[in-house]
């Protein structure tokens, strides 16, 4: 669930969405199938954990602590299937 929250909270500011979308290589038609996909959602913790302003955004806004994400993105564990050779 803090996966799919942290995907909509991306999903809200454009210029954000646009920066994921870039760096995931994803293009929006494709969120929603991937969404359901638990290597996708570790996917989207591990961005949110590489940019701090955007993570303490988040867990500001989800009133979560910051360090949170990182045990939530293993527990999904896995690989995007984009991500494999």
């Amino acid at each position: 669930m803090l996966a799919v929250q942290a995907l909509a909270f991306i999903a809200e500011e454009p210029q954000s969405l646009s920066r994921f979308l870039d760096t995931s290589g994803i293009s929006a038609d494709e969120i929603r199938t991937a969404a359901a996909e638990p290597g996708f959602l570790a996917g989207v913790l591990a961005y949110m954990m590489g940019d701090e302003t955007l993570l303490r955004a988040f867990a500001d806004r989800a009133g979560i602590d910051p360090a949170e994400l990182a045990p939530a993105a293993s527990a999904l564990g896995g690989a995007w299937e984009r991500d494999l050779p």
